[in-house]
């Protein structure tokens, strides 16, 4: 029975003609065409085509199960051999063959078998190639991540490491910095205490000094910061005896007033054209006035040389706050700078 499926690939059936009609044909190494494509038959060998009894199955498959077909009626048809998959020996296939003649048939049958499996262990190379190459590249692959990787890592180290040796760099500038601002606080806060020290003794050492002269009967300028304006002798009509019988010390008001020496206080208040007046008796005898003051700090009482008896104003008969500095012998005016500066005093 003659079947229309149509033939397998790999493997083409060649016409063979003969007298008039399409006869048995079974195919030989010489009237075979190689086979396109990858399946191709391997030569035996004894010389005849190893692959010539599957030929023969894929042709009785083709045609059908009851006998060879003849194909005087029907066109040409191509056979090709499909990859079959992996088939144990035929022996054991067929769980064993007749071996009554010493295996001879077992291995002519397992032969051609064997030929069949050829293309099949040819694709299985392939792959494993294929396989063997997916697998070197996906190791290279991850060879190369692994590194990109570790560099990564090895860059965020050395990273890590430079900003937390920033970190300590920067604490150690900010504690040195620290250290040496307090140091200079303390450098300051030492000098400025040496100074109020020093400042202290020699504040101590100057009221010695004057407590000193007082008792020894020093003198002492009646006031500081001051201008001679008027001089002993001047005349004018500002003076009501018509010349001036004192010396002036122009100076700012409120300017303190001192006593030349020790003495004490014998007048103090208004005194008409004097303004305020403080009359101060030395040990001698000798009468020294102050007038024109703006105020008086002591108005009676013994006091000593430097103190502060008053201050500077411009009561009474003035032009301008002065000191008006008169030094009377006997009620005698005499003349203040002369006095003054017989008595060591640079006026």
């Amino acid at each position: 029975m003659a079947s229309n499926s149509p033939a397998p690939e790999g493997i083409d059936v060649q016409e063979q003609p003969t007298a008039g009609a399409w006869g048995e044909w079974n195919p030989t190494e010489d009237s075979a065409r190689p086979p396109r494509g990858k399946h191709r038959v391997l030569k035996q060998r004894g010389g005849l085509a190893r692959s010539s009894t599957v030929l023969g199955v894929g042709v009785i498959a083709a045609v059908g199960a009851g006998g060879i077909a003849t194909a005087q009626d029907r066109p040409q048809v191509a056979i090709s051999l499909p990859s079959l998959p992996a088939l144990p020996d035929l022996p054991e296939a067929l769980g064993g063959a007749d071996q009554s003649d010493g295996g001879a048939g077992s291995a002519r049958t397992a032969e051609p078998v064997r030929s069949g499996i050829i293309p099949q262990q040819a694709d299985r190379r392939s792959d494993a190639g294929e396989l063997l190459r997916s697998r070197i590249l996906q190791q290279a692959e991850s060879q190369h991540e692994a590194a990109a990787a570790q560099e990564r890592a090895e860059a965020e180290r050395v990273a890590q490491e430079a900003a937390a040796q920033q970190a300590r760099d920067a604490q150690a500038a900010k504690e040195a910095a620290e250290k040496a601002a307090a140091e200079a606080a303390e450098k300051a806060a030492a000098e400025e205490a040496r100074r109020a020290q020093e400042a202290k003794e020699a504040a101590e050492a100057k009221a010695k000094a004057e407590s000193a002269a007082r008792t020894a009967g020093a003198f002492f300028l009646p006031t500081s910061a001051y201008t001679l304006t008027s001089h002993y002798g001047d005349s004018g009509s500002m003076w009501s005896s018509g010349h001036h019988t004192g010396l002036d010390f122009a100076a700012p008001t409120g300017t303190p007033v001192k006593a030349v020496g020790s003495g004490k206080i014998i007048s103090a208040g208004w005194s008409g054209a004097y303004g305020y007046r403080i009359v101060l008796e030395l040990p001698d005898g000798t009468e020294v006035w102050y007038c024109h003051l703006s105020s008086m700090s002591v108005t009676g009482g013994s006091v000593a040389g430097g103190d502060t008896i008053g201050r500077v104003g411009a009561t009474g008969n003035v032009t301008g706050p002065h000191l008006h500095l008169e030094v009377r012998k006997g009620g005698v005016t005499v003349d203040p700078l002369s006095w003054l500066t017989a008595r060591g005093l640079n006026v």
